[in-house]
């Protein structure tokens, strides 16, 4: 009755059955930008941020994020994750995060990558609150994903290496 594969045929919300599914090797690519304030730029570059090492502490946000995604996110599936990357790059006044998520498994791995690359976004902001709050997040969105009965996806204006 219901198109919608999260809601059963009373139009509840529900998990999805992914049982029969066969198990691929599905992998993820999301980002996040942050928009800098000059003053934040500076501490970054000069290395003077007064809570610490934000490459570390988003590294490590992002990753923990993407492990805990299905506690997050209400209807995601817990997936045993076999490989996080994230890369952090200052490019003018966007700190621009980009999160790698990888699984075999039943079901694509997108939700994990976008998690990770939202908690990383807002780790950067807390991180640089102090100096200013001017920050803006922006961009959130996901690049690519492959595996899975659907197969690879880009997004337009993304290449793939």
């Amino acid at each position: 009755m219901s198109e919608l594969t999260h809601l059963n045929s009373r139009g509840e919300a529900h998990m999805v059955d992914i049982s029969g599914k066969a198990e691929t090797a599905r992998a993820a690519t999301a980002q996040s930008r942050v928009e800098l304030t000059p003053s934040i730029v500076a501490a970054i570059t000069d290395n003077s941020l007064p809570k610490g090492d934000l490459y570390a502490t988003v590294r490590i946000a992002a990753i923990q994020a993407a492990k805990k995604c299905s506690d997050l996110i209400p209807l995601c599936h817990p997936l045993p994750l076999s490989k996080v990357t994230v890369d952090i790059e200052l490019q003018d006044n966007h700190l621009v995060i980009t999160t790698v998520c990888k699984t075999s498994g039943k079901t694509g791995v997108e939700m994990e990558a976008l998690t990770a690359a939202s908690v990383a976004a807002l780790t950067v902001y807390d991180m640089c609150k102090g100096l200013d709050k001017g920050m803006v997040i922006r961009e959130t969105r996901l690049l690519e994903k492959s595996g899975g009965k659907s197969g690879s996806w880009h997004a337009e204006g993304h290449s793939v290496d």
